[in-house]
């Protein structure tokens, strides 16, 4: 059996469940598609080890290693190897440069009378491999922006293409001041990985034009990366033009009945409350573009809107809120953004000739 695997670009493309046995911080900061951490040793057992091999070298260090991870310890985290690789018999193991960790994981799993392949150079080669495949991805489709006022459905229509990518889905982030979800946020390594395994898979589909939707260099807290920006800065602009009433509708849905729902599914206590604060932390954010007049009347309407919702468990007191959002805070801001880019502009049209145009144009 092979003791090392690097056709990283198969990982990609079969979607291949990974073991990544790196500490939890570690894990954190970045990690691929399909991987699961099931750490080799704890935050706290990798920096006591850490702190040895700095004072007494790495024979000393990897004694310790073992002394930490002994006994019913050791067990408990082969057999949660175990138990993953009879749910996936595919799955492959790493750790940061496919080293000592990975090795003594192998070890380990062979010990028990099982075997399982780990990558050849560990997290810091694949990764390597994607930022790479990132820059010559880049080189071989044609992208095209999904552009629109908010609610417009972008998203929506997003979803029905094929050849879409969703970066606000991979961001965890709906790109505006009212944009944060209840769940964290993708980490920018998570968000870079994301986005790669997608281009991967969809060049290896056949498709020669990529869908996006119209994002500034930010979405949230993650930004994209410059090889990927400086090839939608000169792509064509696909407007797609939704009536005002179903755009309060398409907002109102989102960003008070599903956000809501949201609060209620992740079991926070109070969730009305939770999502309330949330709204408002995003009202006084936007406080000094909407100017204080404004700002005060945008309050006064969701206020409204709260209490009457807490008097009969109606939404409808939203609708003047969510329109008011609209006309007076989005729409002047991405009026102006377009006006600038007019020349980029292919085509604009409703949902049915937005699809029928870039169908023809793909």
């Amino acid at each position: 059996m092979l003791e090392f695997y690097d056709d990283f670009r198969s990982i990609v493309l079969n979607k291949t469940p990974l073991i990544d046995v790196r500490a939890p911080v570690e894990f954190k900061k970045g990690a691929f598609l399909n991987a699961v951490n099931l750490p080799i040793m704890s935050d706290e057992e990798r920096h006591l080890v850490g702190i040895c091999y700095k004072n007494k070298g790495n024979a000393k260090a990897i004694e310790l290693g073992h002394k930490l991870v002994s006994g019913d310890i050791k067990e408990q985290r082969v057999q949660a190897w175990l138990d993953f690789m009879d749910a996936n018999p595919e799955a492959l193991l790493y750790c940061f440069r496919g080293g000592q960790r990975s090795k003594i994981a192998q070890q380990w799993i062979s010990e028990s009378g099982r075997e399982i392949i780990r990558l050849k150079g560990g997290y810091k080669a694949f990764r390597g491999y994607l930022l790479r495949e990132l820059e010559d991805s880049c080189k071989r489709f044609k992208p095209i922006i999904l552009g629109g006022r908010t609610g417009s459905g972008k998203t929506i229509e997003l979803r029905k293409m094929q050849n879409a990518i969703d970066l606000e889905g991979l961001a965890n982030h709906r790109g505006s001041s009212f944009g944060q979800r209840i769940t964290p946020q993708t980490s920018q390594i998570n968000f870079e990985n994301n986005l790669i395994y997608q281009l991967i898979q969809k060049i290896e589909e056949g498709f020669k034009h990529l869908v996006f939707e119209d994002e500034g260099r930010h979405i949230g807290g993650v930004f994209m990366p410059d090889s990927f920006l400086s090839i939608m800065s000169e792509a064509p602009l696909v407007i797609l033009d939704t009536p005002i009433e179903e755009r309060i509708d398409i907002t109102l849905n989102e960003y008070v009945i599903e956000a809501q729902k949201s609060y209620e599914s992740a079991g926070v206590e109070n969730p009305l409350a939770a999502w309330q604060q949330s709204i408002e932390s995003a009202m006084f954010r936007i406080i000094r573009r909407l100017g204080n007049q404004k700002h005060g009347e945008l309050t006064k309407i969701f206020e409204d809107a709260l209490q009457k919702q807490q008097d009969d468990g109606s939404f409808d007191g939203y609708r003047e809120w969510v329109e008011y959002l609209l006309v007076q805070y989005y729409d002047p801001m991405y009026d102006y953004q377009i006006q600038k880019r007019s020349e980029q502009i292919a085509f604009r049209g409703d949902a049915k000739e937005v699809h029928k145009y870039i169908k023809s144009a793909t």
